[in-house]
């Protein structure tokens, strides 16, 4: 595929500058990109690498400098490179509209138009699939759920009973919705009496799901994931928990039972929230902490135990001064085990 640079600026509602003949055949990062191929310039701290960059054209900000560059402004060059990605590089083939021969779909199953339902998917008994969703093989939804119209469930994907997922909604492979929550009561002869899971789990519309993610359903209720929200791969998600709309939560991140995280949340990866915490509207999580506590909105937390962002850099500038610290008391100690000698010495005398 080749475009000319100023079609791909109508295209992103952008303004072109620069040759107006010049033609892209492909993307590329601004580091690897060569003659012919297009980048992108959305972080100031990767303009060291405007130096050599050899792309034939850079999309910039309305008001970032590019001598020498044919160049694309727009709002949001990300955002923009994002659209292009999808042009340049169509996705996979989505399973072709109707039913494989192979899928096992209960007689009462309601199906929209024009879905797609690939090989070996089974349907149990009372669902509903929406217009326009797309079944990749393997998918096994249970009785009773809901797919909204545009969903799309990647391969091995397993929905279980009841759940409801909303519209646009994409789950990527062998992620599991509405497994059991981790429910047992401690018995006087030590061992437990699991505590039936009966509630479901409700995604909003536009929410993304990564792969190999866990959504455990509630034990009363619904675990429910707010619209718009991004779960990346291998996260679990406990029963009873809520996340807010638009929050966003990188992988391996684990959110214990009856958690309520706002909206418009960032959490790094790896994060660990303890049961029954809130976690106020537009907070931060690093990388790797551990929440114990809630936290009111537009905290930005660090650190395990999870400390306020300030405050915990201000713990790590003591931490590298441990040593320098350590040396100080000690050459005070023998300073002062040297005057108590002294005045011992002076008392003998």
């Amino acid at each position: 595929m080749k475009l000319k640079a100023s079609d791909i600026a109508l295209q992103l509602q952008g303004r072109y500058e620069g040759d107006p003949e010049a033609q892209i055949s492909g993307l590329a990062k601004i580091e690897e990109a060569k003659s012919g191929e297009l980048t992108f310039l959305g972080n100031l701290k990767y303009a060291k690498f405007l130096e050599a960059c050899q792309a034939s054209v850079i999309i910039v900000t309305e008001d970032q400098p590019a001598e020498g560059f044919n160049v694309i402004r727009v709002k949001d060059p990300y955002t923009a490179f994002a659209q292009l990605l999808t042009l340049f590089y169509p996705q996979e083939n989505t399973p072709d509209i109707g039913i494989h021969s192979s899928a096992v779909i209960a007689a009462d199953v309601k199906l929209g138009q024009d879905v797609r339902i690939g090989p070996n998917v089974v349907v149990g008994e009372g669902s509903e699939i929406g217009d326009n969703a797309a079944i990749y093989p393997g998918v096994v939804i249970g009785e009773r759920v809901r797919i909204g119209n545009e969903s799309t469930l990647h391969a091995g994907v397993s929905v279980r009973h009841t759940v409801q997922v909303g519209n646009r909604v994409t789950i990527q492979d062998n992620s599991v919705i509405g497994s059991d929550g981790f429910g047992f009561a401690p018995q006087q002869e030590g061992d437990y009496q699991k505590i039936p899971q009966v509630g479901t789990v409700i995604i909003e519309d536009d929410v993304e799901i990564g792969a190999g993610c866990t959504i455990d359903r509630s034990t009363l209720g619904a675990t429910r994931i707010e619209k718009g929200t991004k779960l990346d791969n291998l996260i679990q998600v406990a029963h009873n928990v809520t996340i807010g709309a638009h929050t966003v939560i990188a992988a391996q991140t684990g959110i214990s039972g009856s958690a309520t995280i706002g909206k418009n949340c960032m959490i790094g990866g790896q994060v660990g929230f303890a049961g029954h915490l809130h976690l106020g509207d537009g907070s931060g999580v690093g990388a790797q902490a551990g929440v114990s506590k809630s936290h009111p909105p537009k905290s930005k937390l660090f650190g395990s135990p999870a400390q306020e962002l300030k405050r915990e850099l201000r713990s790590h500038a003591y931490i590298r001064k441990l040593p320098e610290l350590v040396k100080q008391i000690n050459q005070l100690e023998r300073q002062l085990q040297e005057l108590q000698d002294r005045m011992s010495g002076n008392d003998h005398g």
